[in-house]
C-alpha cells in the first residue's frame, strides 16, 4: 500500500503540505481533489518519485510500475500506433534483446538456441503477440480512426498527441497508475470508454479530474487536499460531498461550543481574577485557555458564483435552418461536413449536442452563430436576436495586454467603474486582480473571464462550445447553477455530463453527416455507446422532430400509430426534465431557508448589516420568484407525462 506519513512540503514561499496523513490500499481508484494550485501535482510527482518530501515520508512499494501521461509530446515520424507500444517498455527491451541476439550471434552458437527460447517465451508471456491488437483497441477507444493509427506522431494535432500519450500510458504494464485530467481533449463517446477501462485497471488509480461525473464512475475513494493536510473519504465524488458536508457542519457545531466555552472561560477570567479567594481558578482557566487548540470556522466552499443576466425579448422561433448544408470553402473548394440539416430552436429551449470529435458539433454551431457561412439551404434567424456564442478557443480571443476592468470597459463603455468592479468581483476578480495582465492568468481564470465578458451582453440564445474546459468543480458548479437558472435559450456542447443534465432538456445526435433527435438522457446515450441499446430515433437515421414541414414529413409513422416503445422512449426525457426540476426546487427550498434564518436574525437589521440585508431581501425575491417559475414547469411536464401514460 501507499503509505503518506506527516508529509511536509514547500514551494518557494509557498507550504504546500504541513503534517498530511494519508493510506492508499492496493487495487484503489483514487480521485483526488482539490483547489487550482493546492499541490494535486506536485503530490503526484512525490508519488512518482520525480521529487522527494521537505519532511515526513511518502512511501510506495519499490516493485511497483509506475504510469503516468508524458507532458510533452515530441513529433517524430513514428506511427501513432508504434508510439503507444513503445509505451510497454519492457516489451520493447525483451524485443531488442531477441533482435540483438539474432544479429550477433549464429543460432547454431552454444546456448543461442536455448536463450533463443528463453526469449521468445518470455515475450509471449509479455504479451508480444497481441500487442498490436491492445494498441489498436486502446486507440479505437479514444476515438483513432484507423487511418490515423497509421500516421505519424508528427502529422497529430495537440490534442490528439495528448491523446496518444494517454494511451501510451494505459499500454504500459504497471501497478500504479497517475492520471492528471486524462478527460481533457476526450469527447463524451472517449470519456464512457475510458470509465470502462479503469474500472477493469487491476492495479491502483490515483486520478485527478474536474469532472464529477467521471469522478462518480470511477473512483472508489477520494482524497482531498484541504488547507495543507489530506483529508480521505470512502466512495465516489457523490459520496464525498455528502461526507463533506456532514463533516463540515459536525466541524462548525464543535467551534461553535468552542467559542461559548471560551467566552465562559473570558468572563469568569475577568470577573474574578481580582478576587484573592478565586484567583487560583481565573488562573486555571487562562493555562486551560493556553492549552486549547482553537478551530477554526468552516466557510463556504465556492469562492464566488454569478448569474446570467436578463435576456433580451426576441421573436419566437429564434432560428431556423431548412435544408443546410454546413462545412468550409478554401481555395475555391467546398468540404461539406453536415447534410440535409433541419432544425428549429425555439425561446426556452435548453438543447444538447452529442456525437463524437470530428462529427461537425463545432461545425454545426459556429453555422448557427454566424462565423461559417452555411454552403447551402436556409438559415433564418429572428429579428433583434443577440446571440452569445462561446467556442472552444474563446480564450485566445482575450487581449493577453490588457486587464479585465479594461477589457470589460470596452464591452460596456458607458459603465460606471465601480459597477464593473461588482460584476467581476462575482467571477472571482476581486482587489488588484482586476488590474492583472491576462497574460499572466491560469487557463481557469481567462476562461472566466471570457464567460464574464460574454455573459455582460445579455444574449437571448447561448451557443456553448465546450465553455468548461480550463475550469475546475467549483467554477462549473456554479456555471451549471448559472446556466439552470439562465431564461433565454441554450445549446450546448460539452463532455461534462454533469452540466449536460443539469441545464439541458432536449438532446441532438450529430453523427455520420446528419443532425437527429436522440429519444432519450445521458444514461440511454451511455447505453448506446455501449451498444447496450440504442434508440429507435438513432438507428433510423431520422431528422430532427420538429424541425420544419420537411422534417415532419420525414418523421411520421407510414401506418400512423405509434412504434412499440415509443411512448416509453418519449417518456424519459419528460421524466428527465421532471427530475431536474425537483433538484432545482430542493436547492431553492433549502436556499430560501437560509435566508428565512437569516432575516429572523436580530443582528441582521443592525446598521452595519445593510447591504447583508438588502442582499438577502433580493435572493428571497429572486427565490420566490424561480421557485413559483419552477413550480410551473414541474406542473406542465407532469401533465404531459400523465397523458402519455394514459
Amino acid at each position: 500500500m501507499i503509505r503518506i506519513q506527516q508529509l511536509g512540503l514547500s514551494r518557494g514561499t509557498k507550504s504546500l503540505f504541513s503534517n498530511a496523513t494519508a493510506v492508499i490500499h492496493p487495487g484503489e481508484r483514487v480521485g483526488l481533489i482539490g483547489s487550482n494550485g493546492a499541490g494535486k501535482s506536485t503530490l503526484f510527482a512525490l508519488l512518482a518519485g520525480t521529487i522527494g518530501p521537505d519532511l515526513g515520508d511518502v512511501d510506495v512499494p519499490s516493485a511497483w510500475r509506475i504510469s503516468s501521461v508524458a507532458q510533452d509530446n515530441v513529433p517524430s515520424e513514428t506511427s501513432a500506433i508504434e508510439h503507444v507500444i513503445d509505451g510497454d517498455g519492457p516489451l520493447r527491451r525483451l524485443e531488442q534483446m531477441l533482435a540483438h541476439v539474432e544479429t550477433e550471434h549464429a543460432e547454431d552458437a552454444p546456448g543461442a538456441g536455448e536463450q533463443l527460447g528463453e526469449l521468445h517465451e518470455q515475450l509471449a508471456q509479455a504479451g508480444a503477440y497481441t500487442a498490436r491488437a491492445r494498441a489498436e483497441a486502446l486507440l479505437f477507444g479514444l476515438g483513432f480512426t484507423q487511418q490515423q493509427c497509421t500516421e505519424p506522431v508528427s502529422r497529430l494535432s495537440g490534442g490528439w498527441r495528448m491523446r496518444l500519450e494517454l494511451g501510451r500510458a494505459l499500454m504500459a504494464p504497471s501497478d500504479l497508475l497517475l492520471l492528471d485530467e486524462p478527460t481533457n481533449h476526450l469527447d463524451l463517446d472517449a470519456i464512457v470508454w475510458l470509465e470502462q477501462w479503469l474500472k477493469r485497471y487491476p492495479g491502483t488509480l490515483v486520478v485527478v479530474s474536474h469532472d464529477r461525473e467521471f469522478l462518480d464512475s470511477v473512483c472508489t475513494a477520494i482524497l482531498a487536499i484541504d488547507n495543507q493536510t489530506l483529508q480521505r473519504y470512502s466512495g465516489n465524488y457523490s459520496s464525498y460531498e455528502l461526507q463533506f458536508a456532514e463533516r463540515r457542519r459536525q466541524v462548525q457545531l464543535a467551534f461553535e461550543r468552542q467559542q461559548r466555552d471560551v467566552a465562559h472561560l473570558h468572563r469568569f477570567i475577568e470577573r474574578f481574577k481580582a478576587k484573592a479567594s478565586k484567583a487560583r481558578q481565573a488562573q486555571s482557566r487562562v493555562k486551560a485557555l493556553e492549552r486549547m487548540e482553537m478551530l477554526a470556522p468552516v466557510h463556504a466552499d465556492s469562492p464566488f458564483s454569478f448569474r446570467f443576466r436578463e435576456a433580451q425579448e426576441t421573436a419566437d422561433p429564434m432560428l431556423v435552418a431548412d435544408d443546410l448544408v454546413c462545412g468550409y470553402r478554401s481555395a475555391g473548394q467546398e468540404r461539406p461536413i453536415l447534410h440535409e440539416v433541419e432544425l428549429a430552436i425555439r425561446n426556452g429551449e435548453r438543447i444538447g449536442l452529442l456525437g463524437a470529435n470530428g462529427q461537425g458539433k463545432s461545425t454545426l454551431i459556429k453555422t448557427l452563430a454566424g462565423t461559417l457561412e452555411p454552403l447551402s439551404g436556409t438559415l433564418t434567424r429572428a429579428r433583434n436576436l443577440a446571440i452569445g456564442y462561446f467556442a472552444q478557443q474563446q480564450v485566445d480571443m482575450l487581449r493577453l495586454d490588457e486587464s479585465p476592468l479594461h477589457q470589460i470597459a470596452r464591452v460596456a463603455p458607458n459603465t460606471r467603474e465601480q459597477e464593473l468592479r461588482d460584476y467581476l468581483g462575482s467571477f472571482n476578480f476581486r482587489g488588484d486582480a482586476v488590474h492583472g495582465r491576462v497574460e499572466l492568468f491560469s487557463g481557469g481564470e481567462k476562461a472566466r473571464l471570457a464567460l464574464a465578458l460574454l455573459i455582460w451582453q445579455r444574449p437571448s440564445l447561448l451557443l456553448l462550445d465546450e465553455p468548461t474546459n480550463h475550469l475546475d468543480l467549483e467554477t462549473r458548479a456554479a456555471l451549471t447553477v448559472a446556466l439552470a437558472q439562465f431564461e433565454g435559450t441554450v445549446v450546448l456542447v460539452s463532455h461534462d455530463r454533469s452540466l449536460l443534465a443539469a441545464t439541458t432538456d432536449r438532446l441532438v445526435l450529430v453523427a455520420a453527416a446528419r443532425v437527429r433527435e436522440f429519444e432519450g438522457d445521458l444514461d440511454d446515450y451511455r447505453n448506446f455507446l455501449l451498444g447496450v441499446s440504442a434508440p429507435e430515433s438513432v438507428s433510423a437515421a431520422a431528422p430532427v422532430v420538429g424541425a420544419g414541414p420537411k422534417a415532419r414529413r420525414d418523421t411520421r409513422p407510414a401506418t400512423g400509430s405509434a412504434p412499440r416503445g415509443q411512448s416509453g422512449s418519449r417518456r424519459k426525457p419528460i421524466e428527465s426534465r421532471i427530475a431536474r426540476i425537483e433538484e432545482q426546487l430542493t436547492r431553492l427550498a433549502a436556499r430560501r431557508a437560509e435566508i428565512e434564518a437569516l432575516l429572523a436574525q436580530g443582528t441582521t437589521y443592525d446598521e452595519a448589516q445593510r447591504e447583508q440585508l438588502r442582499a438577502a431581501l433580493v435572493d428571497q425575491a429572486y427565490t420566490a420568484r424561480e421557485i413559483e417559475k419552477l413550480e410551473e414547469q414541474w406542473l406542465e411536464q407532469t401533465n404531459l407525462l400523465d397523458q402519455l401514460q394514459a
